[in-house]
């Protein structure tokens, strides 16, 4: 009974510290420091539940399409999408280093992660990442999808065919 009482008193007291730590302002929410591990576990964590969680919708056309990749290519560029994840042949821009976490590079992050995944990261954003929801801007959901369609597909397209099919975007927006 004593060794219950001594365990209780102890997750009390780890409690207590804890909200003494976070709200008492010694949690430091600076982008320029990195979060402790564990908090860093634990948000990885809850984030990849969250996503694998909600992340429930299926593609209303071919993801494989030539042309929905292209068309994916070209509302990836002009939505702003290489500014913090690059793209073939693109640089990210340089605010994205201050960013914390910092943006994922789709090449190797994409390929890991289910359609509707990247789907509802897109439409809904992650808090406090950075990663804003294309959804509260009103991006329709198809276009959200040929997005996701050339994000599956990032690590095989070449510089050559990115630029070649982002400016023919450009081209057509033009008068």
């Amino acid at each position: 009974m004593r060794l219950l009482a001594f365990l209780g008193s102890l997750a009390i007291l780890a409690g207590i510290a804890g909200a003494v730590f976070f709200f008492g302002g010694y949690y430091s929410i600076a982008a320029t420091q990195d979060d402790p591990g564990l908090v860093a576990a634990a948000l990885i964590r809850v984030r990849q539940a969250s996503i694998s969680h909600h992340a429930t919708a299926t593609p209303p056309f071919s993801l494989d399409d030539p042309a929905t990749v292209q068309d994916g290519a070209r509302a990836y560029a002009a939505r702003g999408c290489a500014n913090c994840h690059g793209a073939p042949g693109v640089t990210w821009a340089k605010f994205s280093e201050g960013l914390n976490p910092g943006p994922p590079d789709l090449k190797e992050v994409a390929p890991t992660l289910e359609p509707r995944e990247l789907f509802w990261v897109i439409k809904n954003g992650i808090r406090m990442t950075g990663m804003p929801s294309f959804g509260m801007i009103e991006v329709p959901d198809n276009e959200i999808w040929k997005i996701v369609a050339f994000a599956k597909k990032l690590p095989t397209i070449s510089d050559a065919d990115y630029k070649t099919w982002t400016a023919q975007a450009a081209g057509a927006a033009r008068p």
